[in-house]
């Protein structure tokens, strides 16, 4: 039995606009829908591709997604930073409609796409229970039947009558995944939800999920860059690449696809020069270029060296962020006779974002040996712990260790 098909669906934004756009838009649209014809922008547009300038004014988030989904079934989709994953949950959610297509549902959706969606910041742990159960669709009598229960998963007995203004974002994303997991839905759509949290608390949400699949027979849609929680929950997979479908089946072909795919398009650099000392190849030590803010981030890099005099040659390596600014840059010297040199990026040093490196083989006082822009391209997708509450608020790109002293 099927619990939800997507037919078709695409999605269409227009950059810098709200709304449909001009009134010229508008009065074209429907002027061609009065003659039957169809919605001529429907014809234009790019891909979602964030990497390149496009001439388009309008993209396309999603272009003509098509699956089926079994009731009962645990599904992963998956896809690097701007792939359309949150735009498709967004859809199935109907928290907006799809521009082109059709989607169809059996049963009661449950979904946690943005956590703490509906929580008031003055009302207490327990107020918000109600108030974020009934945006989610439950009646107060359930609410009341489960509250025991979900107060229990969350954790936070111990304040579920402050204000959660005072919560931090560990005690806010337990108490609302709580809500959402123990809504009694057909589906449940989660986005990303264990971005935040400890190590603890995502075990917990895994075991939940895992319960409500495989023990409950309710359908799952899980979005997260961590690919070993997506393979150990998921039975099948959906893999997104810039709005299109690119695979779909058996979790661990799509998960490998999605490795391919990464390894070939953008982790590594490998070059073909004829110099003295030059970057023979820069790679991320790790199949995937996703990373979360506890994660450290490790480089590989291979230099080809025949300088007769080695002394005073450094390879520096810099960071740079998707606006092409500078970070920071860390170096070391050429050593005559070392082929591969390794840097390590320690856990909590970026925020939020995309980023790639440069690197330059050089020495002081003369023009360099080699230049390698843009290469490694990198992800976080997520701020440390002690910031997961500053979502929309500009913290800057590198956390620093600070000292405060107050008196």
């Amino acid at each position: 039995m099927l619990a939800l098909k997507a037919e078709n669906i695409s999605k269409q934004y227009r950059l810098g606009q709200v709304g449909t756009g001009t009134l010229s838009h508008d009065l074209n649209r429907f002027w061609h829908q009065v003659r039957g014809k169809e919605d001529p922008y429907l014809k234009i547009g790019e891909a979602n591709d964030r990497a390149s300038k496009g001439e388009s004014e309008y993209v396309w988030s999603l272009r003509d997604i098509s699956f089926e989904i079994e009731q009962g079934d645990a599904v992963g989709i998956i896809g690097r930073n701007g792939a359309g994953k949150s735009t498709l949950l967004k859809l199935l959610s109907k928290v907006t409609k799809p521009t082109t297509g059709k989607i169809y549902t059996n049963g009661r959706i449950a979904s946690l796409l943005e956590v703490g969606t509906g929580f008031h910041p003055e009302m207490t742990g327990r107020e918000n229970i109600y108030l974020n159960g009934a945006i989610l669709g439950m009646s107060r009598k359930e609410i009341k039947r489960k509250f025991d229960e979900i107060v229990d998963f969350s954790g936070v007995e111990r304040y579920i009558d402050t204000p959660v203004k005072r919560y931090s974002s560990g005690m806010y994303v337990r108490l609302a995944f709580a809500v959402a997991a123990h809504l009694e839905s057909e589906i449940l759509i989660v986005d990303e939800v264990l971005a935040v949290g400890d190590a603890e608390f995502q075990k917990k949400c895994l075991g939940k999920m895992g319960d409500v699949s495989k023990g409950e027979g309710r359908t799952v849609l899980f979005v997260s860059h961590n690919i070993a929680a997506v393979t150990s929950l998921c039975r099948t997979g959906i893999l997104l690449d810039k709005g299109i479908l690119i695979k779909s089946g058996d979790i661990e072909t799509v998960a490998s696809a999605y490795k391919n795919s990464r390894s070939n398009g953008y982790e590594k650099y490998i070059a073909v020069k004829d110099k003295e000392l030059y970057t023979t190849n820069a790679e991320i030590a790790r199949d995937i270029s996703d990373f979360y803010s506890t994660d450290e981030i490790l480089f590989n890099f291979k230099i080809h060296n025949t300088v007769k005099n080695s002394a005073n040659n450094f390879m520096l390596v810099r960071i740079m962020d998707s606006d092409e600014q500078p970070l920071f840059s860390s170096q070391h010297p050429v050593i005559a006779g070392k082929e591969s040199y390794n840097l390590s990026v320690p856990a909590n040093t970026l925020v939020k974002g995309n980023y790639y490196i440069s690197i330059y083989l050089y020495n002081p006082g003369s023009s360099p040996f080699d230049v390698v822009e843009k290469c490694c391209e990198f992800s976080l997708i997520n701020n440390n712990e002690e910031f997961a509450h500053l979502e929309n608020f500009n913290i800057g790109k590198i956390y620093t260790p600070t000292n405060w002293n107050v008196s």
